[in-house]
């Protein structure tokens, strides 16, 4: 395949990249939204961090739509990976301090939170809607070699994983009444939420070596 060829292959992935990327935004606004007023109406800290990972992730969706628009000059896109791996992995960092927080207080005090179906069904969604996002947003991350892109799809898989150990959480308090299920859920959040946060200040993406 020539150069004359290669120009404008890569811009018909970054074109698909954007579409992706705009739609995680859009869904990540909704589910943030959504997660935060559940999460505040029943006193859930699962929701609540759930609802600001969303925020997180709208804020990664912005990183990622940012660094495709600067793809087509090497050196900034260089930069742009770098400053966007540690600015996402921060903002992860600072989320399980909260989360972890929040749960072992509600532990020891043993605070219940209120059945929230409005929690349960946004949860269930993400857990359909994330992992098919992620993975076409993935798929052109390493067409594109890009590991801040790849990174970022991550970071919608771990959404997912956080939907399903969230939606555990809210059907375990709604069906058994288990009281601990929801700050269990949230401190179950804590150690993938870390290790993403740690990746990324140290400047690591899910693309690996091949990028």
């Amino acid at each position: 395949m020539t150069t004359a060829d290669l120009v404008p292959r890569r811009a018909a992935l970054v074109r698909r990249s954007t579409q992706l990327n705009v739609a995680t935004l859009a869904y990540n606004s909704l589910e943030g939204v959504v997660a935060l007023v559940a999460g505040a109406l029943a006193g859930s800290i699962a929701l609540t961090g759930f609802g600001l990972d969303s925020v997180i992730e709208v804020v990664a969706s912005l990183t990622a739509l940012w660094r495709l628009r600067a793809d087509l000059d090497a050196d900034r896109r260089e930069r742009v990976e770098r400053v966007s791996l540690r600015v996402i992995g921060a903002l992860f960092l600072a989320l399980a301090a909260y989360v972890a927080i929040d749960a072992l207080w509600a532990l020891y005090r043993h605070e219940a939170p209120n059945e929230s179906i409005l929690g349960i069904l946004i949860a269930a969604l993400s857990v359909v809607v994330m992992p098919l996002l992620a993975r076409a947003k993935r798929r052109l991350a390493f067409q594109l070699e890009s590991g801040a892109l790849a990174a970022e799809s991550e970071q919608t898989s771990l959404c997912a994983y956080l939907s399903a150990i969230l939606l555990g959480g809210l059907v375990l308090k709604a069906t058994v009444g288990w009281w601990f299920a929801d700050p269990i859920a949230g401190l179950a959040m804590v150690p993938i939420i870390v290790r993403e946060g740690i990746n990324g200040v140290r400047g690591r993406s899910a693309c690996g070596d091949c990028c």
